[in-house]
C-alpha cells in the first residue's frame, strides 16, 4: 500500500464487542477499523469507512497468533 496517515500499534486500538472489529479514532470523526481475521491473515492495514485515510498496524504476527488476541478490559491483551 502506499502512502499511510499514521502508523499505530495494535495496542493503542480498542476492541468493539459488537462490530468485532479493533477500532481507533480518525481525524473525520469516525474510527480505523480491522478485524482479528484480517490480522490473522498478516493484514496491518486499517480503514477508516467514512474518508480516505488509512493507517499501518503495528504488531507482531506470531504473538498476537499465539494469544489469539486475548482482549482484556475494552483493549487488546497479548498476554506478555
Amino acid at each position: 500500500m502506499g502512502a499511510y496517515y499514521d502508523e499505530i500499534e495494535i495496542e493503542d486500538f480498542a476492541w468493539d464487542d459488537v462490530a468485532q472489529v479493533f477500532h481507533y479514532p480518525c481525524p473525520c470523526g469516525d474510527r480505523f477499523q480491522i478485524s482479528r481475521q484480517q490480522l490473522a491473515a498478516g493484514e496491518d492495514v486499517a480503514i477508516c469507512p467514512s474518508c480516505s485515510l488509512v493507517v499501518r498496524v503495528v504488531y507482531d504476527q506470531v504473538r498476537a497468533m499465539c494469544c489469539v488476541f486475548g482482549i482484556v478490559g475494552g483493549r487488546a491483551d497479548w498476554g506478555g
